[in-house]
């Protein structure tokens, strides 16, 4: 398989998600704005969800620009990422739906985690099959901003049962760190 055909497929499964998400979002009883407060912790879930996935998406692109050649493990680890992302339908209406209770809170942190972790395992899967000067190892580096994201979130998912708004709150504050696409990417390819 080409990096290309990988690429296509996690775009049509990341597409798949985030419509996914939108048709949780139901329409309010009532034509008043008034309708539509109880449905701002829904609301706020899945506009969180929707940066977390578009993030993925858009780092994910810029992963496989600079990827000369996959192989299976590489596709296995590209799936296992797709799976934990296709969860997040899921872990943002049980979320809005009750209103940011701890338990779904928690579970929400423990899917972002463990898409993180897949993500992880994706680029050391890439990285195992690029030679250790390839533009790909240039350009993911260290990585401090995935490895403190994984941090931040193992934080987070106890707090969410003392203190939900801290953690959800922590889950902004990743989503913000990562809002701007992966630089070091574009700037390896520059260069």
């Amino acid at each position: 398989m080409t990096r290309n055909r990988l690429e296509a497929f996690s775009d049509g499964v990341i597409a798949i998600i985030i419509t996914i998400m939108v048709l949780e979002l139901r329409v309010p009883v009532g034509a008043s704005f008034t309708a539509l407060r109880p449905l701002a912790p829904v609301f706020l879930s899945y506009v969180l969800s929707f940066v977390f996935v578009g993030i993925y998406w858009s780092n994910h692109h810029h992963l496989l620009q600079i990827v000369e050649h996959v192989n299976g493990r590489v596709l296995w680890a590209n799936l296992h990422l797709l799976f934990w992302l296709s969860l997040t339908p899921f872990v943002t209406a049980w979320m809005g739906e009750n209103h940011f209770a701890e338990s779904p809170v928690a579970l929400y942190g423990m899917v972002l985690l463990c898409s993180a972790i897949a993500y992880f395992i994706l680029t050391r899967a890439l990285l195992s099959i690029h030679a250790r000067d390839s533009l790909l190892a240039i350009a993911l580096g260290a990585d401090f901003k995935g490895k403190i994201s994984m941090v931040i979130y193992l934080v987070a998912i106890p707090l969410a049962f003392f203190r939900w708004w801290l953690a959800y709150g922590l889950y902004v504050l990743v989503a913000v760190m990562w809002l701007v696409p992966d630089r070091r990417i574009e700037k390896t390819i520059a260069h």
